[in-house]
């Protein structure tokens, strides 16, 4: 199953740029790519994932997976975004435990998305 993260290319991480400043989500999509995606790990560059007053930000998902929104991120957390992206693509459900997510990951969640179809809960 393959692992998505996408990369906010817009992201200005709530500084005021001249219309041709690279932005700060460009910068970490670069950073990202020229480091390598972990085995089961595409990285996509998106237009905006509207957390604009949280970005740079990336978000994780996976067919059957809770998705992920981090921010707050920067071209130097390169090596643990895709730390986590390997750790995220290694679980059948998306759910990492805790201790074992980068800290940025665990200080820097935005939202957790259930999968489009979730496991039916046994009745009571």
């Amino acid at each position: 199953m393959s692992t998505t993260l996408h990369v906010c290319m817009t992201c200005r991480a709530g500084e005021v740029l001249e219309e041709d400043a690279p932005r700060p989500g460009a910068q970490l999509h670069a950073a990202l790519d020229a480091t390598g995606a972990p085995e089961g790990v595409t990285i996509v560059p998106v237009q905006c994932l509207s957390a604009c007053s949280q970005g740079a930000a990336v978000a994780l998902s996976a067919p059957g997976k809770w998705s992920y929104v981090y921010g707050r991120l920067t071209k130097e957390d390169a090596a643990d975004i895709l730390a986590g992206a390997a750790a995220y693509a290694a679980t059948q459900d998306g759910l990492v435990p805790w201790r074992e997510r980068p800290v940025i990951f665990r200080k820097q969640s935005l939202a957790r998305i259930p999968p489009l179809t979730l496991p039916q809960e046994p009745s009571a």
